[in-house]
């Protein structure tokens, strides 16, 4: 397209200052630690009453706590203004017509439909981590529970990031079994390939790596499982030979083991060749991580996904008969 249109702004980015801290909930204690301890202020010359012995003594906030607190309180607000400025400057919209979605997710959906506690684990390597965000609550696992919790707001909703820079199938197979399966999620995203890629490695090593964690989730408990194949970036493109059978292999893998993909790199590519969005605008400096706007609109149209299949669920359609069924590649 030509020109960018300008992003149309939720209800709730367009609410009070309370309402715009739901958006992007940020820990206060963490703020109060980092902050800089304000300079004494004068002293004032008074004479103290005499106490009484029967005068209970009352806790007073002094203006160094105070001047701490102002500032936790401005920083939580600087976030959740950063966060609406996001999707004020670029639209995030769905690929048209040729992007799949990733299926039902009866698991997850049909706890979230009951409105019972839900666990999901983010499992991959730096972009789960985060790397290239200007904050961990604008990375992708902070985003999708963000949006989950909004519009779940009754639900118990857990999203653990288990994101490690560097990693691949290799590495991530060593600590599948603590750091997924024995967390007992109702949901398992797992960004993989990417470093793969540009390690030079096998996709077609990777993708049976990958099967075989996908078999150790479901066996140990039916998970969902949703895959997440590498981002489209210039790093990435540079060996699109590569890419193209990681992206292939890792789409055959979820329709043989009957689990859900999101497919990042077909989604990022349609930013910008079909949306004219510049890669700079969703890719940082390094040519491979995203930006705060690439994660924030990853993580809603994955979010979207999975509203959409909680739908599916409560109006009975769609629902694979066995999310288990294995047929071998």
């Amino acid at each position: 397209m030509s020109s960018l249109r300008p992003f149309w702004l939720t209800a709730s980015l367009a609410a009070p200052a309370a309402a715009l801290l739901l958006l992007t909930p940020v820990s206060l204690a963490p703020v109060q630690a980092q902050a800089t301890q304000a300079p004494p202020a004068p002293q004032q010359a008074a004479s103290p009453a005499p106490a009484s012995p029967s005068q209970t003594t009352v806790a007073v906030t002094s203006p160094e706590q105070r001047g701490v607190t102002a500032r936790a309180i401005d920083k939580v607000k600087q976030v959740a203004k950063s966060a609406g400025d996001i999707f004020s400057r670029v639209p995030c919209l769905a690929p048209k017509g040729g992007s799949k979605t990733m299926g039902s997710l009866p698991h997850v959906a049909g706890k979230l439909a009951a409105g019972k506690p839900v666990a999901i684990v983010a499992f991959g390597s730096s972009s789960t981590a985060g790397y290239g965000a200007s904050s961990p609550d604008f990375n992708y696992p902070s985003r999708l529970a963000a949006q989950l919790r909004r519009q779940y707001p009754t639900a118990d909703i857990t999203v653990i990031n288990a994101g490690v820079g560097g990693e691949d199938a290799p590495e991530m197979m060593k600590r599948l079994q603590k750091e997924v399966i024995d967390v007992h999620p109702d949901l398992v995203i797992w960004q993989v390939g990417t470093n793969a890629v540009l390690r030079n490695l096998d996709p077609g090593d990777t993708a049976k790596l990958v099967e075989e964690g996908i078999a150790s989730i479901q066996a140990a408990g039916g998970a969902d499982i949703v895959l997440v194949d590498p981002q489209y970036s210039p790093a990435v493109n540079q060996r699109a030979e590569s890419a193209g059978k990681m992206v292939k292999l890792l789409g055959k893998v979820a329709e043989l083991r009957h689990v859900g993909i999101f497919p990042r790199f077909e989604v990022m590519r349609d930013w910008h060749e079909k949306q004219a969005i510049p890669v700079e605008s969703f890719v940082i400096a390094d040519g491979l991580h995203m930006n705060d706007w690439g994660y924030a609109c990853f993580a809603q149209l994955l979010g979207d996904d999975i509203i959409r299949s909680v739908g599916q669920i409560k109006l009975g359609v769609n629902v694979p008969a066995d999310v288990r069924t294995y047929r071998p590649m």
